[in-house]
């Protein structure tokens, strides 16, 4: 095996490098394509390591050369070769590799933060090459499975001599990686040219081509199939978890025959090289199960996957069908959609090939939305011979674009000694002033360290696009000439406050993580204990959540919606700050947790509180607000459990008196999403009954509303548990640790609730003001039932408040009556004054 020549380098200066992505002339003989023996390291050893029939090099045979003060090795017990060692860097290091030959090529870095003196697990880094992030604020964890390996991939064109793999540790922390491969694939393995489809607007030729940008493997599935490995080493994983019907699909069996797809690799779409996927892809499939016309026509049966995504990016998709059931070309067509948007009719005809079985695919890039997911749907055409639909395997990778803040390498060969003249020669008076900012900076740091002692007194780097320190995204100028509205400005706070606060964000300060970023608990300068929820520097993404959150919680107050303290948006960074709850969230105290069980009497507390809270934001603030993200992690408790609903970016102002509905894209979570809401895109306050329902199962059974190691009955939380319902078993998922404090009276008017909320129609479901109701009965069911012995409680639907003397349940005021400043549904026992200290120091004017 040739000897590739690597370098690993290490310096605190870049220099700028060209880094060209284009379509390559190369062309490879038709069936000369094997996978190139390099580069496959084993990084941190010296020795070589075979993996999965692979051969990964160590790293003295690659006359490779390390700065010891600036890197390390690590080293471990575990069971995979592969990952018993690691190379870690204390600063910015890089790998280069010679290139000889042009084309599209696939990076893989492997992350396994085994136990060590140096805890890998703290790592926090950042990976680059030239023009592009690959990573970003990454600590090389896999979050679905601790015991498992992170293995990155990508792929991207080089049309230059070398490329360097750049590691980049954040602030106080450092880098590490267990293994690279680097690696040229055949020829139009992926095209340049694909179209771009909006669900309005149609597809149209995506500007730039594909070759001018990084993608990042998200999703490979076999459709219908099994787990598999391909000749590129790419795994391929079954779909079941993805699908949004289950009911709808079945597998079609194996292709008992040899699937061969078309010869060689100078192929372009939408034929099937022996490179695009394995035969053991196109070789299974799910298809519909069979109906009745008339079911296929009102669209019962169609075939929808979704898959998480990252918010508000451009993903490539590509899709593999294999016709192996029809007994000629034409009979089977179906159409695709993504998005519940028409994109095309899906035809095995003679376009594709003139036999059958025959491999092909379709390429699309599409934008996600703030959802994230990516829905796509396969939709049987009531015209065909046969009327089916199908998918084979299913493909989607992020598409990364080139990014200016990625600084520039410096070339291995410069030094400060030979770039000294250059400084020099530039302007003495410029030397002076970096000298004169330094000692001001100097001076400035000293008297904030007397001000308040910070633990890490490094201080944040500005991003290299930021302005002026006091740069604002909220207050910048729109398309139409103004300020973004009702962006409070009173409730700014000074960064460096929050850096105090949080001392420099310090990983020891760290309370939880989340969509929009890390959040971190921190002391104000005026002794208040906060939340601080501080979203990845200079990355631009959830700018429309942080400006919904800072709109909408400006404007509203109740004692059981999470109070907004204030916010930051200096130097391109986006930071809420929110009164701070010292029990975290609902689910954390619910499963997989080591903290003490909750009772059913405060479990059934906590649900009146956040219905209280929900049914205020619905009808008690101004023209009615949806949360569109109900779920147990945005309801937190505060030291005595009273509930808070929080996290209000998704939010959207409900219909007007004239609407039924507000039209928008599909935003929320897995397993808590309305499916009405899912399919008709019609927003209205029942898709949050809908995810409160889903909740309220949720602390009844205490278990993920999506478990993908269940049975396929079982995944679905919600599903489960109005199956179990309605066959009279729900007893047997009642988390056990409350099974005996339940009063079946109790249970049964919190069950009828939950099925309520449930339905599948929402003019089906109570409103949130009925939920509240019937969950203080509920409540006041199970007090009584610690106080007398009564008789079984018989039926929901009759009077038995009477008999049970139950004082102080009473129907909540009209609905339609309910004013914003009525703001009379709490308990009658709690105090205000609590929660008017947390106002007092707000500073809304116009809050309520």
């Amino acid at each position: 095996m040739e000897i590739p020549k690597l370098h690993i380098i290490q310096h605190s200066r870049c220099i700028p490098l060209l880094f060209l992505l284009q379509l390559s002339s190369l062309q490879f003989a038709s069936l000369g394509y094997n996978v190139p023996d390099k580069y496959f390291i084993n990084c941190g050893s010296d020795d070589s390591v075979t993996e999965s029939g692979k051969v990964y090099v160590g790293e003295s045979t690659l006359q490779a050369t390390f700065s010891s003060s600036n890197t390390e090795r690590n080293q471990s017990s575990v069971p995979s070769p592969l990952y018993q060692t690691a190379r870690i860097f204390r600063r910015d290091s890089w790998y280069k590799f010679d290139i000889d030959k042009n084309g599209t090529y696939l990076v893989r870095l492997h992350f396994f933060p085994f136990s060590s003196p140096t805890n890998l697990s703290s790592a926090r880094f950042n990976v680059s090459v030239p023009g592009f992030w690959l990573l970003q604020n990454s600590d090389g964890r896999n979050d679905t499975n601790n015991n498992s390996a992170l293995v990155k991939e990508f792929f991207m064109e080089i049309s230059t001599p070398s490329i360097k793999i750049t590691f980049r540790p954040l602030e106080s922390s450092f880098a590490f990686v267990n293994a690279i491969e680097l690696f040229v694939l055949p020829l139009h393995l992926i095209s340049d040219n694909v179209a771009h489809f909006a669900p309005i607007g149609g597809t149209s030729p995506l500007s730039g081509g594909l070759y001018s940008r990084v993608l990042e493997t998200k999703h490979r599935l076999n459709v219908g199939g099994q787990s598999t490995r391909d000749i590129l080493l790419r795994n391929w994983i079954p779909d079941d978890i993805y699908l949004t019907y289950p009911e709808n699909a079945k597998n079609r069996s194996a292709y008992q025959g040899q699937i061969v797809p078309r010869v060689g690799d100078d192929a372009d779409g939408p034929n099937a090289t022996s490179y695009t996927a394995p035969s053991e892809v196109y070789g299974t499939a799910k298809e519909s199960k069979n109906s009745s016309d008339n079911a296929t026509e009102l669209g019962l049966f169609n075939l929808t996957w979704a898959l998480p995504v990252d918010n508000n990016t451009d993903n490539f998709l590509r899709l593999h069908f294999c016709d192996y059931v029809s007994p000629q070309v034409g009979l089977t067509y179906f159409e695709l959609s993504i998005y519940d948007a028409h994109v095309m009719q899906v035809n095995s005809d003679g376009n594709v090939s003139n036999e059958l079985p025959a491999p092909y695919y379709y390429d699309f890039v599409v934008s996600s939305d703030n959802s994230g997911y990516i829905k796509v749907s396969l939709t049987p055409n009531g015209t065909a011979p046969v009327r089916n639909a199908f998918l084979n395997g299913l493909e989607i990778m992020k598409v990364i674009e080139s990014s200016n803040s990625v600084p520039a390498d410096l070339d291995e060969h410069d030094s400060d000694h030979n770039r000294l003249p250059v400084l020099l020669g530039s302007a003495l008076g410029g030397l002076v002033l970096v000298v004169v900012v330094v000692l001001l900076g100097f001076l400035w740091r000293s008297k904030m360290r007397k001000e308040k002692p910070v633990e890490n007194s490094d201080w944040l780097p500005i991003p290299v696009n930021a302005g002026g320190s006091s740069h604002s995204r909220l207050t910048d100028i729109t398309s139409h000439g103004s300020p973004l509205p009702n962006i409070n400005l009173g409730l700014k706070i000074p960064l460096i406050d929050l850096q105090l606060a949080t001392k420099n964000f310090h990983a020891s300060q760290l309370i939880g993580k989340g969509g929009f970023g890390n959040v971190y608990k921190g002391v104000l300068k005026n002794g208040m204990t906060v939340a601080v929820k501080r979203s990845q520097p200079g990355s631009g993404q959830g700018l429309p959540e942080f400006q919904t959150e800072i709109m909408v919680l400006s404007k509203i107050r109740h004692k059981h919606l999470v109070s907004l303290i204030g916010y930051c948006d200096e130097r391109f960074e986006m930071i809420l700050v929110y009164e701070y709850m010292e029990k975290g969230t609902l689910r954390d105290h619910l499963y997989n947790t080591k903290l003490p069980s909750l009772s059913w009497k405060v479990r059934l507390q906590i649900c009146i509180d956040s219905a209280r809270g929900l049914h205020y934001l619905h009808k008690g603030a101004s023209g009615g607000i949806i949360h569109r993200d109900v779920k147990s992690t945005n309801i937190l408790l505060d030291e005595n459990h009273v509930a808070k609903v929080a996290d209000f970016g998704l939010s959207r102002s409900g219909p007007a008196d004239t609407q039924p509905h507000v039209t928008t894209g599909v935003k929320g979570t897995f397993g808590y999403l309305d499916p009405e809401y899912f399919r008709s895109q019609q927003l209205t306050e029942k898709s949050d009954v809908y995810s409160f329902g889903v909740v309220l199962l949720e602390v009844l059974c205490a278990r993920a509303v999506i478990d993908p190691s269940l049975p396929r009955d079982q995944i679905n939380l919600a599903e489960w548990g109005l199956l179990c319902k309605n066959k009279g078993i729900l007893q047997e998922i009642i988390d056990p640790s409350i099974k005996d404090q339940i009063d079946q009276n109790s249970l049964r008017k919190f069950s009828e609730t939950i099925e309520k909320c449930l339905q599948e129609d929402g003019s089906d479901r109570p409103s949130m003001g009925d939920v509240l109701w019937d969950l203080e009965y509920a409540l006041q069911l199970q007090k009584g039932a610690n106080a007398t012995q009564r008789e079984p409680y018989e039926d929901s639907s009759s009077s038995v408040s009477a008999s049970l003397q139950l004082p102080n349940v009473r129907r909540l005021p009209s609905l339609s009556t309910l004013s914003e400043a009525d703001d009379t549904i709490v308990r009658g026992d709690e105090s205000d004054s609590v929660v008017d200290s947390v106002f007092s120091q707000l500073k809304i004017d116009d809050a309520r």
